[in-house]
C-alpha cells in the first residue's frame, strides 16, 4: 500500500475487521495550527487505569468531550465529558464529510515523546456503539500504529503521518486488538483525536 497515495476504499485488514486509512486531509500548515490550539485549549490531565486493584497515573494525558455530559467507562475509570471547543466541531465536521459516517463524542490522547505508548488493546466499551466507526485523527509526531488478530496474532502495521485520518469500524474491535508501540526515535509530541459514538 502507498501510504502518500492511499486508496481509501481498501480494507487493510486482510479480514474480520474493516480499517481505512485516508492519509493526509489537511495540509500540514494547517494540521500544525490545529496542533498549537489543541495544545493549548483542550483541558488535559494524566490518564488513570486501575490494574490488578491499584490505580496507575500514565505520563500520557487525555481528554473527553461530547455534544453531552456522556460519562466513559475504560480500565475501570469513569470520565464526565466536556462541552465541544470550536476546533473539535470544526475537525468532528471535517471527518464527518470524509468518511459520511457520524459521531458525538471525542477522547483525546496526548503522547509527550515516542516512549509514552498504548498496549494492546480493542475499543470495545459497552457505552460505544456497538460495531460503530471510530475517526482517528493525527497531529504532532509520526507515529506508527499496530493491529493484532486475537485469534491466529496475524499483524498490520502502519504509519499515521501529521494531519491524517484513520476509521476502524465494522467487527475490528470484535477481532482485532491495537497499539501505539513505544519507540526512542521519537522525541516530539503527538496528539490524537478519536471521534466515536457514544449509545448511553
Amino acid at each position: 500500500m502507498d501510504l502518500f497515495n492511499p486508496d481509501t476504499n481498501k480494507n487493510i485488514l486482510p479480514f474480520d475487521g474493516e480499517v481505512h486509512y485516508y492519509g493526509t486531509i489537511i495540509s500540514i500548515k494547517k494540521a500544525q495550527e490545529f496542533y498549537n490550539l489543541l495544545l493549548e485549549n483542550i483541558e488535559w490531565q494524566n490518564d488513570k487505569a486501575v490494574i490488578f486493584g491499584k490505580t496507575i497515573v500514565t505520563k500520557r494525558k487525555v481528554a473527553w468531550y461530547a455534544e453531552k455530559p456522556f460519562e466513559y467507562t475504560y480500565s475501570k475509570t469513569t470520565k464526565s465529558a466536556l462541552p465541544w471547543t470550536k476546533e473539535l466541531l470544526e475537525l468532528k465536521e471535517m471527518v464527518e464529510k470524509k468518511t459520511g459516517e457520524t459521531f458525538n463524542s471525542c477522547l483525546l490522547n496526548l503522547y509527550h515523546n515516542g516512549e509514552e505508548g498504548m498496549a494492546w488493546h480493542s475499543d470495545g466499551e459497552k457505552d460505544l456503539k456497538n460495531n460503530g466507526a471510530i475517526g482517528s485523527l493525527s497531529f504532532g509526531a509520526i507515529r506508527k500504529f499496530s493491529f493484532k488478530h486475537k485469534e491466529n496474532k496475524h499483524r498490520v502495521d502502519i504509519v499515521l503521518e501529521k494531519g491524517s485520518l484513520l476509521v476502524m469500524k465494522g467487527t475490528t474491535q470484535t477481532n482485532w486488538l491495537h497499539r501505539l508501540p513505544p519507540t526512542k526515535k521519537v522525541t516530539t509530541p503527538r496528539i490524537n483525536l478519536t471521534f466515536r459514538t457514544i449509545e448511553p
